[in-house]
Formats: structure tokens, sequence, C-alpha cells
């Protein structure tokens, strides 16, 4: 399924309309496919991609590869950026791709008859071509692939809270096998812990 509407139709459902971040997935996702020489749809665990936001774009990229994170083919690193790594687990070649920085002024010139900037955002980035539209970055992992993508079966518990980890996730520090939440704090605390700060009069949100 390489049909860029087909894959537009399928992201749109999900969202009952069609928005530019859903057009960027879905040509950041083809290109990146190609640029590592897989096909699409994936239906193996070849295609690793690593999002930098969710939303609309996960949805367009999700739909353009086949890749999800119930496969745990699609993991999202959250720096609030419009770009996705893909790495060939085989292989490991890695790359980064990211939007044009004036991608939003170059649309406007793709799409002269359109005065509303959403629109023409809409309408130019299922045609522009792809050296106007994305930046394709050769980049190197600072975790190994086979340490992101794990062994199954693998687990143990937090010596400190007792929930089970899995997919080797753990930290070992001063000889204990610590959650990540433990070693070096979550986005979360416990109401018991948070209840004296928010007598205090402080908004506490974890």
């Amino acid at each position: 399924m390489n049909d860029l509407q087909q894959i537009l139709s399928i992201s749109s459902a999900r969202h009952t309309h069609l928005c530019p971040r859903q057009v960027l997935g879905a040509r950041i996702g083809q290109a990146g496919a190609d640029a590592l020489g897989l096909e699409l749809p994936r239906t193996d665990k070849r295609l690793l991609i690593i999002l930098e936001t969710d939303g609309c774009f996960a949805d367009g990229i999700e739909a353009a590869t086949g890749c999800s994170i119930g496969h745990r083919t699609l993991r999202v690193e959250d720096y609030g950026k419009i770009a996705a790594t893909f790495i060939d687990v085989k292989t490991e070649q890695t790359l980064r791709i990211t939007s044009k920085l004036d991608l939003r002024q170059r649309a406007l010139i793709h799409a002269p008859t359109e005065s509303r900037r959403y629109f023409a955002q809409l309408q130019a980035y299922q045609t522009m071509p792809i050296d106007e539209l994305l930046e394709i970055q050769s980049v190197c992992l600072r975790i190994p692939v086979q340490q992101i993508v794990s062994r199954p079966g693998v687990r143990v518990n937090c010596d400190q809270c007792g929930e089970e980890i899995i997919n080797e996730r753990e930290i070992i520090a001063d000889g204990q096998t610590l959650c990540r939440a433990c070693a070096s704090g979550g986005y979360y605390q416990h109401e018991e812990l948070q209840l004296p700060l928010c007598l205090s009069g402080q908004a506490v949100l974890y």
C-alpha cells in the first residue's frame, strides 16, 4: 500500500478529518522506508521507528508504515518535534527525518490559489517534492538497537516498589534492581507523598 491517498484515508478515519500533520507523518513514513529500501506496509519487526511527538503526526506514520506500539515497532520519545528516526533492525542503518524549517512558507508557494494557510499546508504537503519537504540525515543511536528492542520473556521485580519490570528496563544502582520511577523519579508520585505539598498551596503535577 504505497498510495498516499489510501494512507491518508486510513489516517483521517481515526480523526474524522485530515490535517497537515497527518500528511507529514504519512510522507515521512514513506520517505523513511524508501530511504532504507524497505517495502511498506510492514508486517514484521524489521523496521523500528522512534517518533519525537505524538498525536496526528503519529497516526500518519502508523498508517503509512504498518508499524505500531502494539507490535513494538513504533516508539515515542516526546521531544515535541515533527521528526522520526527509522531503524533497519537487520542492518542497523539509521536515519532521522524532520520537516524543513521553512516548510510553512514553502507550502504557500506550492498552493498559490489557496489563501488560507492551514489549507495551503494541507494541499501542498501532499504534492511537494521530498527534497523541499523533508530533511533526511544519517544518525547513530546512543543505545544499541538490540537493547531498545530487548528480549521477550525477561522480567524482574523492583527492589524498592516491588512492581514488575519487563523488556530489560531496570536500572542497577548501589546493588539494587530498580524501576526507572524509583531510580530517578517518574512522571507521577503517590498521593500520600503529594498531600503535604497540596495543603501548602502549591500546585503539584508529579
